[in-house]
């Protein structure tokens, strides 16, 4: 971006007409720009620039609208908010419009708002502070305290009508309780991913082989923004269960005749008591000392909150000087953002180093000098494909800005291009697989990634593979983690790795395992985690050194009689006696276990367990049909496609055999073949039960598969068709949702007697 002119660049030399005729062209070009990133943010849940570049583009204009008046029209983006409602979505006029907020970036701005106020007021006020939530503005309008619309910002007039989606958003009633619900009110918030709600998400993207979201506010948008109508059993499945990780807090009314309290916070109380999802993290100041204080405190505690935050919102209390103090044509006056930058710190970019992972894509990570940003020390950062690396205009060797996007993910934002010295270099994308020297390619037509075809033997895709295999929502093999998988598929020593492929995974001897040295990876990217000394670190995983006096003496390992002798330095270690125990224990767990670890695309838990518990065996999932496969509740079409297509390749079958030779239990004992589970009846056939919370005498994947094996079906999220809920604990808003909806709430000993006798066991409702 050209930089931006200063005040003083007007009316220096040359008339007044040069000056208005200079401003009309900056002006034109900053809307423009402005548009553009409205468009990207508001309708394609898409940021591509940052905060603080739309913020300063913002302040440019509205700076040269005070010096040339002239240039303000009702249209300009200082006098609009957001973007526009989408055709996609029928339109809502909000019946009170959705306003913007200003912003200031220093106590010092902040001081000045507020003294502006009580000068303005005339009175002392009390500032409500609250925390800016990074999510989507969503505004819900009940008439009667029915719920009757819910609809995006939009232009701040029409909004988009997503009431449908939101519908599936918990803890949103779609009824409010208590009493005295007037005919019409207009409740703002912001929809938004939990924190640990979007990293699952995102771990669940990359474990997919899908793209990742760059943030938790663009997730959010996007998952609340789709229509049902357009999407295919499996992809509705996917759009549910991301709507029913999305949470909303209220903050703020719009439409509402004489409001029965006199303050803010007052309005948070009543609101809460009618059900609503309000924040605890606000507080009501005398002061804007006290405030300024609020304001510090969270700046300091970003990470202590469980969503996304940017600033602290602050809010005068009293409601009557809210009509006093009025609004511009996009804000109230009433009303501020004290906005946080984003912890941001320079490097060089020393490296690109491309990691390939374990469905072959092919990513570019930057490897930067280390620095400490948000808290933590940072020097790899990924760069997603080589389409974003020239976006971002970084060359290597450049001086980067570096950031924790959310203050969690690494994030390179762009070069120092005032700090070039002309040796810095352009990327290129490998046109070969740095792992295998396959030569990579996009692997369907208008594919943007590159991947590495050679799934069977590239040495990082088995890598993957194998820890994926012993991760917890497969196998469960804890001394199977991404050293170990490194250890057995790309050792530094010996010259043969143990594993060529998973087919060997459960025929591992101590043997095998004795001799390996590895260079330690980074478990997201596949790179070599480095020293102090800039080296690649190094490990031995499955040896140590031999105790060789005292009581707790060792033997030595002799590798070629396979005993212990006591003529050697060093022995097995308790990760590699560890490890062949664990494997031998994972040879019977559940069938939905051995599924998910065979690595089939699209096949997670869910379906596993979907897929074991109608077949039973995996000769029976084999043996199977496209649509026998595809009427099975929780797979669907494409996730049969992927099944058949797993199958169909020789060396997926040479998996199989030989883990079935190892004595892995491919069928799970007395079922009673395909299709026949259901009909066979179990005490919990037909019903859906919900598990949360800490059950007490069950895991939650015990829970789960406890409910299964009753003939019953596990569910993640409470809903109309749920059964019953079984609570401990923690259970939170899934036991809200549930008494919200009427639905049967168990203990854990309820719980036990329905998987026992099913709900004849179960005493009567008092």
């Amino acid at each position: 971006m050209a930089e931006t002119p200063k005040t003083n660049d007007f009316h220096d030399a040359g008339s007044l007409d040069d000056d208005v005729h200079a401003a009309q062209g900056e002006a034109a070009q900053l809307t423009t720009r402005i548009l553009e990133l409205r468009e990207a943010y508001y309708e394609k849940s898409a940021a591509i620039a940052s905060d603080e570049e739309y913020d300063a583009l913002m302040h440019r204009l509205e700076e040269l609208e005070r010096l040339f008046p002239e240039l303000q029209s009702q249209d300009s983006p200082t006098q609009t908010v957001g973007g526009r409602a989408q055709s996609l979505f029928d339109p809502v006029q909000h019946t009170e419009r959705m306003l913007s907020l200003d912003n200031v970036f220093s106590i010092e701005e902040f001081e000045a708002w507020a003294a502006k106020v009580e000068r303005d007021a005339g009175r002392p006020v009390h500032y409500l502070c609250e925390l800016k939530i990074d999510g989507l503005a969503i505004n819900l309008r009940y008439e009667n305290g029915v719920l009757v619309t819910a609809a995006t910002r939009g232009d701040g007039v029409v909004g988009e009508d997503v009431t449908e989606n939101i519908a599936l958003v918990p803890g949103i009633p779609k009824r409010l309780s208590g009493s005295g619900h007037p005919p019409l009110v207009e409740v703002r918030g912001e929809v938004f991913f939990p924190v640990a709600s979007f990293r699952e998400l995102n771990a669940e993207q990359a474990a997919a082989g899908e793209r990742v979201f760059a943030n938790p506010r663009n997730a959010a948008s996007g998952s609340l923004r789709q229509k049902a109508e357009k999407k295919n059993a499996d992809q509705l499945r996917i759009m549910h269960a991301r709507l029913g990780r999305l949470r909303m807090l209220v903050h703020g009314i719009g439409a509402w005749e004489r409001p029965p309290v006199d303050a803010q916070s007052e309005v948070y109380e009543l609101l809460a008591t009618w059900g609503l999802p309000t924040s605890t993290h606000y507080r009501v100041n005398s002061a804007a000392a006290d405030a300024a204080e609020f304001i510090a405190y969270f700046g300091e505690h970003r990470g202590s909150v469980e969503h996304e935050i940017d600033g602290i919102v602050i809010k005068i209390d009293e409601l009557a000087l809210h009509a006093e103090l009025g609004a511009t044509s996009r804000a109230p006056r009433w009303a501020i953002a004290y906005k946080y930058p984003p912890e941001q710190v320079n490097t060089k970019l020393l490296d690109i180093i491309v990691g390939v992972g374990r469905t072959g894509r092919a990513t570019p990570y930057a490897v930067m000098e280390p620095v400490r940003v948000a808290g933590s020390v940072v020097r790899q950062a990924t760069l997603h494909n080589q389409d974003v690396v020239k976006a971002k205009g970084v060359l290597l060797g450049d001086v980067v800005v570096l950031r924790k996007a959310g203050d969690v993910i690494p994030e390179i934002l762009g070069p120092v291009v005032e700090l070039r010295d002309g040796t810095e270099r352009e990327f290129v994308m490998p046109e070969f697989c740095p792992e295998c020297g396959t030569p990579l390619r996009a692997m369907k037509e208008g594919d943007i990634d590159l991947r590495c075809p050679n799934a069977k033997n590239c040495p990082a895709q088995v890598r993957g593979r194998v820890e994926h295999a012993g991760s917890r929502g497969a196998l469960d093999v804890e001394a199977l983690g991404e050293v170990a998988a490194a250890a057995l598929t790309q050792p530094l020593e010996p010259a043969e790795p143990p594993l060529h492929t998973e087919a060997g995974l459960f025929t591992l001897r101590v043997e095998d395992l004795f001799p390996v040295t590895v260079i330690v990876r980074d478990a997201e990217t596949g790179l070599p985690k480095l020293g102090e000394n800039g080296e690649p670190k190094t490990d031995t995983p499955f040896r140590r050194k031999r105790k060789k006096t005292g009581k707790d003496a060792d033997p030595a390992f002799d590798p070629e009689a396979a005993v212990f002798t006591g003529d050697e330095d060093s022995v097995p270690s308790k990760n590699a006696l560890e490890l062949l125990a664990n494997l031998e224990l994972a040879k019977t767990k559940p069938l939905w276990r051995i599924i998910v670890a065979l690595s089939i695309r699209h096949v997670g838990p869910v379906a596993a367990r979907a897929l074991a518990g109608h077949f039973g065996s995996l000769d029976a999932i084999r043996a199977a049909s496209r649509e026998e496969l595809a009427e099975v509740d929780g797979v669907g079409g494409i996730i049969a496609d992927a099944v058949l297509a797993w199958f169909d390749i020789d060396w997926h079958q040479d998996i199989v055999a030989e883990w079935a030779r190892a004595g892995v239990q491919f069928a799970t004992p007395d079922h009673p073949g395909p299709g026949a589970a259901a009909a066979a009846g179990g005490v919990l056939a037909g019903l859906t039960v919900v598990a949360t919370g800490s059950l007490e005498g069950f895991t939650r994947e015990g829970a789960q598969e406890a409910i299964i094996a009753a003939g019953g079906k596990s569910a993640s999220s409470v809903s109309k068709n749920t059964d019953f809920v079984a609570a401990g604990p923690g259970a939170g808003s899934k036991l809200a949702k549930a008494e919200q909806l009427g639905v049967r709430v168990l203990d854990a000993d309820g719980f036990r007697i329905l998987l026992a006798a099913g709900p004849a066991g179960l005493p009567e409702f008092d």
